[in-house]
């Protein structure tokens, strides 16, 4: 198994979850990226496997918002999160200064689509 593999599954062990394959086959392959996106051309950065554990804890999101796993987000307020409390989970944006659930604005309802 190669090193992002064990790292993927070192942080699915620790979150309690299974990523999406088109997530896991990114994670692997590319790893992380910082870019513009279109069709606005907002900027997106999507953490590599080596920073999830350090930055679900930082910020504090499981307890928070249980189910969640923080992936990204636009270098600035708003994170990119995979809401695991539904099956597939979906990509949602949450405001780092969120209390819970409810301010969470739906993204995509896949990894793949996010950056189509």
């Amino acid at each position: 198994m190669s090193s992002n593999n064990d790292q993927i599954a070192q942080a699915e062990r620790r979150f309690g979850v299974r990523f999406p394959e088109d997530y896991r086959h990114f994670l692997a392959t590319e790893g992380s990226m910082a870019r513009f996106v279109p069709p606005a051309d907002d900027f997106l950065m999507i953490n590599g496997v080596s920073e999830l554990i350090a930055v679900n804890e930082a910020g504090d999101f499981p307890a928070r918002f249980p189910g969640s796993v923080v992936i990204g987000g636009d270098g600035s307020r708003e994170m990119l999160t995979y809401d695991f409390r539904q099956e597939p989970p979906p990509l949602v944006l949450l405001d780092v200064s969120a209390q819970d659930w409810s301010s969470a604005i739906h993204q995509a309802a896949s990894f793949s689509a996010l950056l189509e």
